[in-house]
């Protein structure tokens, strides 16, 4: 399916001994802000390790952009944020900001990079400092700020919000709107459930390995949690309940 940014087709992983990911079906559409929930160990982080290649499905298929994940050029219009992300301690956030873009042969801009860290609230000065020294959420910036100026379709976010502070949080969810109104896309893991209810369009819950349940938020509320005034969280707990 071309028409898919990414797409999982009938997946299954075991990781020692035990099923982590049970016969996963999932189409993300491109240019759409999409959100996975899940609880600890429900298998969301498995299911993007299985997209970079990093871990091989045990059956199943995965495409990206109508290509076998597995090619490696295939993966070339993602950019990928990890949930414990780490730049090396010894590089400046600009020595970082450089590799990464060279890596991606993308072209140094200047001004695209103010912009950013503006859009982040992360200081300029910060980039002359050793990663060493950073915040965890200056550290979760820096990250951020690598993929967004990568300008890849199709953005994959293990948690990006984690160690955001309230003001830096309502910024990233502005920036991720923008990178939407330029018709790129994001597939990103969150426990915040409020926050996946505001910002994206679409969201599956994956419970013990099984998709159980693919849709828009308010679908999720009128067919899980009572009606459309019912809460995210309530909705949630109903579905994996059931």
């Amino acid at each position: 399916m071309s028409d898919c940014a990414i797409r999982y087709h009938n997946v299954h992983k075991q990781l020692d001994g035990a099923a982590v990911l049970r016969g996963i079906d999932l189409a993300i559409r491109p240019g759409e802000l999409f959100g996975l929930a899940g609880i600890n160990g429900a298998g969301k982080t498995t299911l993007l390790h299985c997209l970079f290649d990093f871990c091989t499905p045990d059956a199943g298929e995965i495409a990206i952009f109508g290509q076998a994940h597995a090619r490696s050029a295939a993966r070339a219009p993602l950019s990928f944020l990890p949930e414990r992300f780490q730049a090396p301690y010894y590089l400046s956030g600009q020595d970082f900001l450089r590799y990464v873009l060279g890596l991606q042969q993308v072209r140094w801009n200047g001004d695209a990079v103010r912009a950013i860290l503006d859009a982040l609230e992360l200081a300029p000065q910060a980039l002359q400092r050793q990663a060493r020294s950073y915040s965890k959420g200056m550290m979760q910036k820096l990250g951020l700020a690598a993929c967004l100026l990568s300008g890849k379709r199709q953005l994959v976010l293990d948690e990006p919000m984690s160690g955001l502070d309230p003001k830096a949080r309502a910024l990233f969810k502005l920036a991720l709107r923008q990178l939407r109104a330029q018709g790129r896309g994001a597939f990103l893991t969150s426990h915040a459930l409020a926050d996946i209810d505001e910002l994206c369009d679409r969201m599956a819950i994956l419970h013990a390995g099984k998709m159980v349940f693919v849709g828009t938020p308010e679908e999720c509320r009128q067919r899980h949690g009572g009606g459309p005034q019912a809460s995210l969280e309530q909705a949630f707990l109903n579905c994996i309940a059931a």
